[in-house]
């Protein structure tokens, strides 16, 4: 009997083994959907196919289970987002990566087929890594790793670590700690360290730092590769620590300032060592993370001297150096203004280098006539990506060119030369903690579901909150119009920024120096969207994504309230009728409290939770305040006095955030209100020192909540009762 019931065992093992070769589980893909849908992996049949290299996954039923199957990892996962999108309308985002599905799944009614126009689908900026995760550790890497596989990227650039391979480098060529620690940015810093615009400012980093940024950078590269992605790493182009020449008598020359900061040294190709010491770094890389196909170098970024520079020998020696690591090697480069320059690129082979359009949905440079940084024909033989880069310093704000998005890929691709060397689509936003709407579009690009962007638009709302609603609907189309209608001709840098985090001025324009804000959009579209969504409201308890959407719009609509009442204070001093000027300025600074108490309801409006997600990184109390002072520094004056004011890096990284509203800003602005109040008195006034009070609160140490302090539906709600009550009576409607 037992010996019977040991056959029946085994022939139910070889059964179920055999209904599992027919059927394989993609543990890979089980693994992802159990972190974004906690027990929903057996609801899902994965499946491989044969697909071209630019990857197909396809949606349909069987057996009441949903079956998704794709020609490699990448694709399969962004079938997977499709179908939570499309099909359950759970769609997935930064502010909410848990999908919540029904018991039984809904499966199409038939097969969904999605070829990809790309080849690879790249993300981020080299900024992304100072401005939105110089601080996150495993948990928000997790998370981010997973969102990118949902997006369906199987090209992302990864600089985390990097500090570390340089550290090594640096130590086999003599240096000590205290010569490194002069050379390597802080984690706020290090974007403009490796491309070489700067060294040493936020820094030195601690032994305990470099070791604890190896073993994350080994955990995302792990997790990437795992879900089939190709990451980008920093290679060696050259840059060298500006004391080189007191060390060594290496051909090294100048690349002169960047807004303010001394460029590090540049280590000519034709110098007998510029092979041994590149050998050096790579050895170094893939000792740490292993091999890569893919590395990115951006000499000369944004304004560094090529004097006496041989710029067709510096490609070749930096290509080379990379073709000896690794023979299939390939050289990604950013096109930011004048680069990569012709001379550098020109001699390369096609196959070899990828560039990155970086800015392509508004100073494009692959050929688009139009464009003010065109470039005659474009960039060649070489292949390129299309690239949405969107926001600029993290800012804070809604902005987007949704129509022109889509139109602008198709043009290229309908150019003959810039459609026949087109490769990918690529997020190069300087920071990603926002507009979660045009990331998605961004995403969708590749797949061809960006058609008709207003049935588009329909069907994200949608996916992002879960059913169709008219009156949402109808906000989503006032913000498709007005902040996410930039013109195709526009090249501002960005949001239309908050006057709440500006230097005071009496005639204002725009919060930073670059940012080249222009007034596109009816103001009036953006609150009555806002006050729209407030209405709403109640239909959508328990949405993440509706809460985060809903603050993210009251909070533009407060601002675009705090331009019309800048004006107003404006407007009263000129008239020199000094009870106006003061009724007016304090109505600007309750617009104020009120962005600040708004913002105080969400975790990712809060000072308090970046400052903790920084301080947590720290090994010791100097170490805390150190990463401390990074953030803080990072988001006011940037960098030094002369940074700050010659170079104009003052509030590029501005926030709207609850704890910097409620400190800085509101002190900038009633400073100014006073001083302001005193001339008109008659008093001769002395200029602010805003430098000097932007200094002080960086070196801070007063603490800002991390939890949310209030309900957001409830205090949305009441902002909006008191911008329709207290500042637009005229224009209440029912």
């Amino acid at each position: 009997m037992k010996r019977l019931l040991r056959y029946a065992a085994l022939a139910a093992c070889m059964l179920m083994a055999a209904c599992n070769r027919s059927a394989p589980k993609d543990e890979v893909v089980a693994a992802l959907l159990e972190r974004i849908a906690p027990g929903s992996s057996h609801k899902f049949i994965i499946e491989r196919i044969e697909g071209d290299k630019n990857g197909v996954f396809e949606i349909e039923g069987r057996n009441g289970k949903v079956v998704i199957r794709g020609s490699d990892t990448p694709a399969i996962t962004a079938g997977v987002h499709h179908y939570l999108k499309y099909c359950a309308h759970a769609s997935l985002s930064r502010d909410c990566m848990t999908a919540h599905l029904p018991e039984k799944l809904p499966v199409p009614e038939q097969k969904i087929r999605r070829q990809s126009l790309a080849r690879y689908r790249y993300a981020y900026n080299y900024c992304t890594f100072s401005y939105s995760s110089a601080f996150w550790g495993w948990e928000q890497w997790e998370r981010e790793i997973d969102l990118m596989a949902l997006h369906g990227v199987n090209m992302p650039l990864m600089t985390v670590g990097t500090e570390a391979v340089w550290r090594n480098l640096l130590l086999r060529r003599g240096y000590d700690e205290t010569a490194i620690g002069r050379f390597i940015a802080g984690p706020a810093f290090q974007a403009w360290w490796l491309m070489g615009n700067l060294e040493g400012w936020g820094g030195p980093c601690s032994a305990e730092w470099y070791a604890d940024r190896e073993e994350l950078a080994k955990k995302i590269l792990a997790r990437m590769r795992e879900l089939g992605m190709e990451p980008v790493l920093p290679g060696y182009y050259g840059m060298m620590p500006s004391d080189t020449r007191q060390r060594t008598d290496l051909d090294v020359t100048g690349t002169g300032e960047w807004c303010g900061f001394t460029r590090p040294l540049f280590l000519k190709p034709d110098d007998e060592h510029f092979g041994e010491i590149a050998d050096q770094y790579y050895e170094e890389s893939e000792r740490l993370y292993g091999s890569a196909r893919f590395y990115s170098c951006d000499p000369f970024h944004e304004g560094g001297s090529t004097k006496g520079v041989d710029l067709a020998a510096s490609g070749r020696a930096i290509l080379g150096a990379m073709k000896r690591r690794r023979e299939d090697a390939v050289w990604v480069l950013q096109a930011w203004q004048k680069n990569p320059q012709k001379q550098m690129i020109d001699s390369l082979p096609p196959g070899d280098i990828i560039i990155l359009d970086l800015f392509s949905e508004s100073r494009p440079q692959w050929g688009e006539p139009s464009s003010v940084w065109h470039r005659p024909g474009g960039f060649g033989r070489h292949e390129w990506i299309y690239c949405m880069l969107l926001n600029f310093g993290n800012n804070t704000g809604l902005h987007g060119k949704m129509e022109y998005l889509a139109e602008g890929f198709r043009d290229a691709m309908a150019n003959p030369q810039a459609g026949a060397t087109l490769a990918g689509t690529g997020m190069t936003a300087e920071g990603t903690d926002n507009n979660p709407v045009m990331y998605e579009m961004l995403a969708e690009l590749p797949w061809g579901e960006v058609t008709d962007s207003r049935q588009w638009l329909r069907d994200y709302c949608r996916g992002r909150y879960g059913a169709d609603d008219s009156q949402v609907l109808e906000a989503w189309q006032l913000l498709a119009r007005s902040v996410y209608g930039c013109p195709k001709s526009s090249t501002q840098e960005g949001t239309n920024e908050s006057v709440f985090c500006a230097r005071p001025v009496l005639n204002f324009r725009q919060t930073s120096a670059f940012s080249g804000t222009r007034q596109y959009y009816d103001p009036e579209e953006v609150i009555e969207a806002a006050r729209i969504m407030v209405a709403a409201a109640g239909r959508f308890g328990g949405c993440e994504h509706f809460a985060y959407d809903l603050v993210d719009i009251v909070r533009q609509a407060v601002a675009e309230q705090g331009r019309i009442q800048q004006r107003a204070v404006a407007a009263a001093f000129r008239r020199g009728d000094r009870e106006a000027f003061a009724r007016e300025a304090e109505r600007f600074i309750a617009l104020i409290d009120m962005q600040d108490e708004l913002l105080g309801t969400l975790p990712q409006f809060m000072l308090g939770t970046h400052i903790a997600q920084a301080r947590a990184l720290g090994h010791s109390d100097s170490e805390r305040a150190l990463l401390e002072w990074n953030l803080r520094v990072q988001i006011t004056a940037w960098g030094t006095r002369r940074a700050a004011d010659e170079g104009l890096l003052r509030d590029y990284a501005h926030k709207e955030w609850n704890g910097l509203l409620g400190s800085l800003y509101r002190r900038r602005w009633q400073v100014w209100f006073d001083a302001m109040a005193r001339r008109m008195e008659g008093e001769k006034v002395a200029p602010i020192d805003f430098y000097a009070m932007e200094e002080e609160w960086s070196r801070g140490t007063e603490s800002y909540p991390s939890e949310p302090l209030a309900d957001p539906v409830q205090t949305a709600t009441k902002i909006m009762e008191r911008l329709r009550n207290e500042y637009r009576p005229d224009k209440a409607t029912n």
